[in-house]
């Protein structure tokens, strides 16, 4: 059990915050670089990947709050990381024993199976993402105080869809589709790489000791 383990309490907690810190730090590069891009949960995935659910729900919201007060201000974006993670959770390729002891008949078979799994999983959170923003989007429109007055990187595809005459709640979806193409691929691939190096760290702090000889 994690909670009778304090060696293992350590770990998790060190990197969550070490993924909370990577979180923010990729957020202002892409601000600093005014890439068309979020990347704010990269670490997070990654973390979900290795850990489940919990530890990354835990990042994302930390993430979230670290945010709010660094720029004084209130949104509900959290509910998409938080969606990100459910999804990670419930579609991410399974653990079937390590590939060094499949088979080398079966070993494309494996590989393969992750692939689609992560394209799966891919496709869904891009959907999902730009779905659940879009609303959000349109919802802060009437009850976040000053919302109008930050500036996003959906804002260059807004615009082009707006002159349309198309519903709000349809143009907040549509202009962030383009963004998350390219963001979710980056976040649920990049992740679930980041994850393998997490699983190598994970089992050399935690492996058992070994006797004294």
């Amino acid at each position: 059990m994690l909670f009778k383990n304090p060696k293992k309490i350590a770990i998790y907690s060190i990197l969550c915050i070490l993924t909370v810190v990577m979180n923010i730090t990729f957020t202002f590069l892409v601000n600093y670089l005014r890439l068309p891009l979020f990347l704010d949960t990269v670490f997070t995935a990654a973390l979900t990947f290795t850990f489940g659910p919990v530890p990354g729900l835990l990042a994302a919201i930390l993430t979230w709050l670290s945010m709010c007060i660094y720029y004084d201000g209130f949104n509900l974006f959290v509910f998409c990381s938080i969606a990100e993670v459910i999804l990670i959770w419930l579609l991410k390729p399974e653990k079937k024993g390590k590939p060094e002891f499949i088979p080398k008949e079966k070993i494309m078979i494996y590989y393969t199976g992750i692939a689609a799994k992560l394209m799966l999983l891919y496709i869904a959170s891009a959907l999902t993402i730009s779905v659940l923003g879009g609303i959000i989007d349109y919802i802060s429109l009437f009850f976040v105080e000053e919302y109008l007055l930050f500036s996003s990187v959906v804002d260059i595809f807004r615009l082009g869809l707006i002159i349309h005459n198309l519903p709000v709640i349809a143009v907040n979806i549509l202009a962030r589709i383009p963004i998350n193409i390219v963001d979710r691929f980056i976040v649920i691939f990049g992740g679930y790489f980041i994850s393998l190096g997490l699983l190598k760290i994970n089992a050399f702090f935690l492996a058992p000791d070994k006797p004294d000889q």
